[in-house]
């Protein structure tokens, strides 16, 4: 199945929701297309003919081992290719757009979490104890989850939330850091060295220089670090699952255990629960409680 998904400002819901309202000051321009391509080859007339005279001659003047290893050699390297344009298409990420980010990134993938909506193993020494989202559960979202790929970037390709809740998401990330700019930080992510990030300046949680949360400029998605609680909780309600460098294992992942992907919120309600786990992630991270002004919106 092939097909181009393309972010629009349109909205189609099974149920009536409101979506984020607009102001005239976001003018922050984002035209983003993410796609991810199956392998395929086309071949025209001419490039068949030449392909069957190529395979006749090869097999009378070389040996049929060299035949079938030049055959499979060629087929690893235009899947290679498909893979790496695919991984190109995810856009700017923690890890380089390059050959070598893309090997790297293979090469994580053989540790990546297998099932990421498997909650974090119960841990009794992590602090602060329990989660605080116990305190006020989340509604369950509505509909399927959406799909995602990747690694490093990790982006949904489905489902993309709409602009006027990403601006909103935004205006209430900065307007916090502003008010309690002894507390939190605003800057661009640690981890993914792009995007808005949300950082404590007093974190009791190691992260990446104390950071809460980062949210995408492509997909509208998000990365957090919270409780395993609340990890637990967020996958079992469905709004988003483990990252894939979150398995337990020997190699030395460059990002926590504790890291979750939330997808991105498609209407105001869907934005304050998103709020709602980003206060759970704060409260993680500084071991503190963090309240977001949904004013701002």
């Amino acid at each position: 199945m092939s097909g181009t998904l393309t972010r629009t400002n349109t909205l189609t819901h099974s149920s009536p929701i409101d979506v984020c309202p607009n102001r005239d000051g976001d003018n922050i321009g984002i035209n983003v297309t993410i796609r991810q391509d199956p392998l395929s080859v086309t071949l025209d007339g001419p490039a068949i003919f030449a392909i069957a005279i190529l395979l006749i001659l090869s097999i009378h003047v070389l040996q049929p081992t060299i035949v079938a290893s030049l055959i499979g050699l060629a087929t690893v390297l235009v899947f290679i290719h498909n893979d790496y344009q695919n991984y190109l298409k995810l856009g700017p990420g923690g890890t380089p757009a390059t050959f070598p980010g893309y090997v790297r990134i293979n090469w994580l993938k053989l540790w990546a979490c297998r099932d990421p909506f498997n909650p974090l193993p119960a841990d009794p020494d992590v602090q602060p104890a329990t989660g605080i989202l116990r305190k006020k559960r989340l509604p369950y979202r509505c509909g399927l989850r959406p799909k995602v790929v990747g690694i490093a970037p990790q982006r949904q390709v489905d489902q993309f939330g709409s602009r006027e809740c990403y601006l909103a998401l935004r205006r209430i990330i900065e307007n916090h850091g502003s008010r309690n700019s002894e507390e939190v930080g605003v800057g661009t992510s640690c981890f993914e060295k792009h995007g808005l990030g949300l950082f404590a300046r007093y974190p009791f949680n190691k992260t990446c220089q104390g950071e809460i949360c980062h949210v995408h400029n492509s997909d509208y998605s998000m990365h957090l670090n919270l409780h395993p609680d609340d990890v637990k909780e967020v996958i079992e309600k469905g709004w988003g699952q483990r990252h894939p460098l979150t398995s337990q294992c020997l190699l030395k992942m460059p990002v926590p255990k504790q890291f979750t992907m939330v997808y991105a919120p498609r209407s105001m309600d869907e934005l304050k629960v998103v709020c709602q786990i980003i206060e759970a992630a704060g409260w993680w991270v500084s071991a503190k409680e963090m309240k977001l002004d949904m004013l701002d919106m």
